[in-house]
């Protein structure tokens, strides 16, 4: 996720307000499939989590997997490298260290990231389609 510009990562957290949808098609639309897909599998969608899995974007199923607190999801992240997205995770799970990791790399984007995707979860009901990890 680092390697996106700040416009695509705020439109990726913009999908997640009430104004979501246009954000959400703007992402497919121009070349941004894989976020789309993203948002949409922390809402919930296991066609998302499919076509991440079958398009080469394992890690964002997990990182979908870890903002749950699937453990083996979180594990899979570590053991193939993807320490950014399980701080990102943790970032999103409220954990302080996180935090102030991202702060002290002055990431500050991805803790607002975190704070959207939070309070949407924490805004939502239990979506038992959720993927397993």
């Amino acid at each position: 996720m680092l390697n996106y510009e700040p416009k695509i990562l705020m439109a990726f957290g913009e999908t997640f307000t009430d104004e979501g949808e246009s954000f959400y098609e703007w992402l497919l639309e121009n070349g941004y499939p894989e976020l789309a897909a993203l948002s949409s599998g922390i809402r919930g969608s296991k066609e998302a989590l499919d076509w991440l899995m079958k398009n080469k974007y394992k890690h964002f199923a997990a990182l979908d997997g870890a903002i749950d607190k699937k453990q083996g999801a979180y594990n899979w992240l570590i053991k193939y490298e993807y320490y950014f997205l399980a701080v990102f995770a943790d970032a999103i799970n409220n954990k302080p260290d996180a935090i102030v990791w991202l702060k002290k790399k002055n990431l500050e984007i991805f803790i607002h990231l975190a704070k959207k995707i939070k309070h949407f979860r924490d805004n939502q009901t239990f979506d038992y389609h959720k993927l397993h990890f």
